[in-house]
């Protein structure tokens, strides 16, 4: 599954300094928020909002025709809601990663995906769920071979594919533009695996970097 990602050409002509950190979980031990979750969430929040990284992703939504007033990168919603929202173990781990290093990121039941996930620019008609609504020609999406999992590169994930308390193999989508450096788009990566761990000792955590030409 995870040498079966990639990202088209056509995202790296947009934004050629995008990459994403693939993570895969398997055997994860999900559930509802707890103190130690809650502890993740609540200090993440007290950390700076790192403004130039935000804004970087903000860029990139209006180099495909979005508004990010309007539909705001993920990162950037998430870093105005305080508290951040209690959703479940696993899912407080990544926002928590998120918000720390400002880097939007998608966590996806693995087992509801249908062939391989991949980053592309929509062309018009892709099957979507209708609380997403339809992608526009030339919009950023994450789909699989039913459908859309995500619009606007990280602004909505479809509730098909979404992290829940019975999910027990997931998939992780780290993504990074300039000035993240690559370097700390994998220590993110090393610290949501850790957090994981902490969640199930028995998980099996494997990544992989997609970036231009790779």
């Amino acid at each position: 599954m995870l040498d079966d990602i990639w990202v088209d050409e056509a995202v790296f002509a947009l934004r050629p300094d995008f990459a994403v950190l693939v993570m895969t979980a398997y055997d994860l031990r999900n559930g509802p928020t707890d103190d130690r979750s809650r502890a993740w969430l609540a200090e993440a929040a007290e950390q700076p909002v790192q403004t130039e990284k935000i804004d970087a992703w903000k860029d990139a939504y209006r180099a495909f025709g979005a508004k990010p007033q309007k539909t705001r990168p993920s990162v950037d919603a998430l870093t105005r809601r305080l508290p951040l929202p209690e959703i479940n173990q696993a899912v407080d781990a990544y926002n928590s990663i998120s918000v720390k290093h400002a880097l939007p990121i998608g966590g996806e039941d693995l087992d509801r995906y249908v062939g391989p996930a991949r980053l592309l620019r929509a062309g018009g008609g892709e099957e979507s769920e209708e609380a997403l609504g339809q992608p526009e020609p030339g919009e950023v999406i994450w789909r699989d071979d039913l459908g859309v999992t995500c619009r606007r590169w990280n602004w909505r994930q479809g509730a098909r594919t979404r992290l829940t308390e019975e999910t027990t193999n997931a998939i992780f989508l780290l993504e990074r533009l300039e000035p993240m450096s690559l370097e700390e788009l994998k220590e993110a990566g090393e610290e949501l695996a850790d957090l994981l761990t902490e969640l199930s000792p028995e998980v099996r955590i494997t990544t992989r970097v997609v970036s231009d030409g790779k």
